[in-house]
Parts: C-alpha cells; structure tokens; sequence
C-alpha cells in the first residue's frame, strides 16, 4: 500500500512541476514575442501602446536629423510615416532611401522610440515583411489612383 501511495505522489508532483516549467516557458515567450507593424497599421492604431514591437519600411529621403547619439528619422511604406528616434550608435548602412526595421514602443504623441534599429544587409536585401509592406501600400495607392 505504501508503494503505490508513493508512486502516486511521485507521478502528481512530477505532473505539478512539469505544468510549472511549462507555463514559465510560454510565460518568458509571450514576453519576449515581438510582432512586426506597417507605418499604415500604426497609423491605423494596430499596434499595441504599451510593448514592444517593430516598425519598418524605407527611411524618407530628408528626415534624418542628429543631435550627437540621439537621431531622429521618418520611416514611410509610400502610404503612411512613422516619426523614429533612436540614442545610440546606427548600423553603418543606414541611410536614407533605405529599408530599416527598428524596435521599441510608440509613444503618446505618435513618436516610436526605437531601442534597436536594424538596417537592410546588401543592395538586394530587405526584410520579407518590409518589402511585403512597400508592395502592399504600393497596389492600396495605385488602386485608390483615379
């Protein structure tokens, strides 16, 4: 009797601590995940106020302004601009013109406080939800053309 009394403790407590180590895990990836938004869909109140997320599309020729490591830049998909700032030191191919995916949170007045910006590795390279984001406002523009 003693034994299985055991064993059922044992098999329940293995049970408790596996539901533990579980829900931490799905606990420290919800908290980590990170979803990618259009300067449209930010503009439209898709993305979230209070976590961090990601914002991407071409920097707008004109809008880079520096003030020692404090940089602030618009990030346009051709439809809609998102108003960046970001302290720190820029990737060396960040330029203007170019394709930028930047992490961190929207402000209140609209601003996104960038905690990280990551620039487009090579000539042909850009981020697969960057360049689905320029094609999408593309064809939403050449459809609302008369």
């Amino acid at each position: 009797m003693k034994n299985r009394h055991k064993r059922i403790a044992l098999i329940a407590g293995g049970l408790v601590a596996l539901s533990l180590a579980t829900a931490l895990v799905l606990n420290a990836f919800q908290n980590n995940l990170v979803f990618f938004f259009t300067p449209t869909q930010v503009s439209a109140g898709e993305a979230p106020q209070e976590r961090t997320f990601r914002v991407g599309g071409i920097v707008q020729a004109d809008s880079v302004q520096r003030d020692g490591l404090t940089v602030q830049f618009i990030v346009t998909d051709n439809a809609k601009m998102v108003p960046v700032s970001y302290t720190g030191l820029l990737p060396d191919l960040f330029s203007e013109g170019k394709g930028v995916v930047a992490q961190g949170k929207l402000e209140p007045d609209g601003r996104f406080l960038a905690q990280e910006v990551l620039a487009k590795h090579d000539e042909n390279y850009m981020p697969p939800e960057a360049q689905h984001a320029l094609d999408e406002a593309s064809k939403n523009i050449l459809t609302a053309s008369p």
